[in-house]
């Protein structure tokens, strides 16, 4: 059964609603936020990780800060971003901001473009390319110019016509050609299972004192019951409700509590206390159950993607690889959590381009908490 979320916002989604209820009990170690990886296989780490936490490395307050600001202003900034010295930056229009941003402690950068010209760009991209997969975009808040990406799959009238969009907007677009092709990142396989699906599970979460987690919504879409073993003896959860493609997100009601943390696959966790925005510039990592964690930096926030399954909006970019089966997965900083691992292009060995469902928005929308 299918229903659409209203959220406020004026884009389109697909959603889907799971009712059935999961039978039994049974197999998630406590302690472990992913049980992802079959336990036989060669190179596993340990399940448990009770006990163990990393230190919170990461500091967040630039990042929060730059964030918080941002909001603030609206329509009247393109974003936020933190510089290569880690100041925390924020975009305006007028002095009046300006004053406000440097009060608050962060540094003000008039824009060369006003925040409703780098709208107008983006619309003009939403209706010229939204419906040819392989293709994105984002506001580059540090240069008031719109990149525009497009993968190896788009070719010939399907690229001349994201040339000519690029083209009227003239030097406020920057063309950035992506190795391989964009792509969700779920195939059939091990980790969490369901329907011949494997995912990665994202972050436990709590809604009304019962016990949830957050993954993809594309995994949830085609999921009901999530299992933590392929042969589908150990019960993880159903899923109750999905979103994909719009967003990328799904609702899973937990068969039992697990720990609000995330595993370092080095036998060691990381404890996750509160969900928080991605800033451009900001250092992250990423924990899913193909690849284990990788880390690199946000390129972009509020990005458009357009997969072959469908346009996802709002989207987190940025330089961490991930491949098929990390779907789901972790993206944070420190002790925030960040986002779920949506899709993206490459691999971990020539490294790529990876997107993120920004975690606050399902959080927001279940009234559900982390940490």
């Amino acid at each position: 059964m299918s229903r659409r979320i209203a959220t406020g916002k004026t884009r389109t989604r697909a959603v889907v609603t799971w009712t059935a209820v999961a039978a039994g009990s049974a197999g998630l170690v406590a302690g472990t936020l992913y049980a992802v990886r079959m336990p036989d296989r060669p190179g596993d780490r340990p399940a448990s990780l009770a006990g163990q936490r990393a230190a919170d490395t990461q500091p967040r307050s630039a990042g929060a800060l730059a964030a918080e600001l941002a909001h603030r202003l609206g329509t009247r900034t393109a974003g936020s971003y933190l510089d290569s010295s880690g100041r925390p930056v924020v975009t305006v229009t007028n002095p009046t901001d300006a004053a406000m941003v440097r009060a608050a402690g962060a540094v003000p950068k008039t824009l060369t473009r006003s925040p409703a010209t780098l709208k107008r760009i983006t619309d003009a991209l939403r209706t010229s390319t939204s419906g040819v997969p392989g293709t994105g975009w984002a506001v580059d808040p540090a240069t008031s110019r719109v990149t525009v990406w497009t993968d190896q799959s788009v070719t010939g009238a399907r690229m001349a016509a994201v040339r000519r969009t690029a083209r009227q907007a003239g030097p406020a677009i920057r063309m950035v050609r992506l190795p391989g092709r964009l792509r969700t990142l779920a195939i059939g396989g091990d980790a969490i299972f369901g329907q011949g699906t494997r995912c990665s599970l994202g972050f436990n979460v709590k809604r009304g004192g019962e016990d949830f987690f957050l993954t993809a919504g594309h995994c949830g879409n085609v999921v009901q019951t999530w299992t933590a073993d392929q042969q589908g003896a150990q019960a993880l959860g159903t899923t109750v409700e999905s979103s994909f493609p719009g967003d990328d997100f799904a609702l899973v009601q937990s068969d039992q509590a697990g720990e609000s943390a995330v595993n370092l696959y080095n036998g060691q966790a990381q404890d996750i206390t509160e969900a928080g925005e991605a800033v451009v510039g900001q250092q992250v990592s990423r924990s899913g159950s193909t690849t284990g964690v990788h880390t690199g930096t946000v390129t972009a926030t509020d990005a458009t993607v357009n997969y072959p399954e469908g346009t996802v909006t709002g989207v987190i970019q940025t330089t961490v690889c991930a491949e098929p089966g990390d779907s789901g997965g972790s993206l944070f900083s420190g002790s925030t959590a960040l986002g779920l691992t949506s899709g993206g292009s490459g691999d971990c060995q020539s490294g790529g381009v990876t997107f993120f469902q920004p975690v606050t928005e399902p959080l927001q929308l279940f009234d559900a908490e982390i940490g």
